[in-house]
């Protein structure tokens, strides 16, 4: 069974109704990402960041995979996937997909400040954290997030399975965030690249990159149509 790995960025999931992270002018929800998606804007005013993500939480509950993270899952019977994703919603996993990879965190999990590897699942239905919520060891809860700043811990498991690839697919993602878009760096060169995405996205200096002019939902299944299957 051949090998796929798919990078999903945030057109991935803007079907779902889950909004991008950063827009063209540099805001999230109309605040500067350095405020709300940094370490610095963290230490600086941890209660807007943690109301931050609460407003996303609270927006997120409604939100449900579509037709492009259910023909990934349902990619599993000709493949074996490997989802690496930059986004932080749970749609691949809830929609089937068995091996993702969270390269920017998970929003429905909180860690604490002393300790941001082990994790500790959120209540969908009372998702809010507010200063003085405490992890075990003591700490404060924040967030599973990997903000600018900070390291991103998957990126080497990212990096060994992208050289595996026989097969591999971008899908809404710009591949200008790094260290994601390094990630192409490590195909293979024999391996075929598949850019799905339903505005042309710059792919100067990679190789055999088939670019897929459509939206997730579309873009996916005429993947599975190039690579010679037929999904339900």
């Amino acid at each position: 069974m051949k090998k796929l790995v798919v990078l999903t960025g945030a057109g991935m999931s803007a079907e779902s109704g889950i909004s991008t992270f950063r827009d063209s002018d540099g805001l999230w929800e109309n605040y500067p990402v350095e405020d709300v998606a940094s370490i610095e804007g963290f230490l600086r005013n941890p209660k807007l960041v943690l109301d931050f993500y609460n407003a996303r939480r609270r927006a997120y509950k409604g939100c449900k995979p579509n037709a492009g993270h259910y023909a990934l899952a349902q990619l599993e019977k000709y493949f074996d996937v490997t989802i690496i994703t930059q986004n932080v919603d749970d749609l691949h996993e809830r929609a089937g997909s068995h091996q993702v990879i969270h390269l920017h965190g998970e929003l429905m999990k909180n860690c604490s400040v002393e300790d941001p590897y082990t994790t500790y699942d959120v209540d969908p239905e009372n998702p809010d954290l507010h200063l003085g919520d405490l992890a075990p060891d003591g700490s404060q809860l924040r967030p599973f997030i990997v903000w600018f700043g900070e390291a991103v811990p998957m990126i080497e498991p990212a990096m060994k399975i992208c050289q595996k690839a026989d097969i591999f697919a971008v899908i809404g993602s710009s591949l200008v965030v790094y260290p994601a878009a390094g990630l192409l760096g490590y195909v293979q060169r024999e391996c075929p690249i598949y850019l799905i995405d339903p505005k042309k996205v710059a792919t100067t200096g990679y190789h055999q990159v088939e670019q897929i002019t459509a939206p997730a939902t579309q873009g996916v299944k005429i993947l599975a149509e190039r690579l010679g299957v037929s999904l339900e």
